[in-house]
């Protein structure tokens, strides 16, 4: 994945190397930040329509694909894997859900 590689190289000329646990520590405060702007816009829930900054999803996408690469996985190749895991499922149960 391009956009992997992309990061790597930011990541090395920066010297910004993490192993996968510091990396995932980073993913999920990013994803957290994505649901706080969504709470924050909808009233927690209670009306008004999803506000989510463009540069919130880049920052969350940049956690996954350095985690992916600090944990030595190609996030293209993981991405087609579950692409095929949920058109079985969907065949199997019409729902891309793991629950039955």
């Amino acid at each position: 994945m391009d956009a992997q590689r992309e990061v790597a190289a930011f990541v090395a000329q920066n010297g910004l190397e993490s192993p996968p646990e510091y990396r995932l520590l980073d993913l999920a405060s990013e994803v957290g930040e994505l649901a706080k702007e969504v709470n924050e816009s909808t009233g927690y829930g209670t009306g008004g329509e999803v506000e989510i900054a463009s540069d919130e999803i880049g920052d969350a996408v940049f956690a996954l694909l350095a985690l992916a690469e600090s944990a030595d996985i190609d996030a293209g190749e993981a991405l087609e894997e579950a692409m095929e895991k949920y058109e079985r499922r969907l065949e199997e149960r019409e729902t891309p859900g793991s629950g039955a």
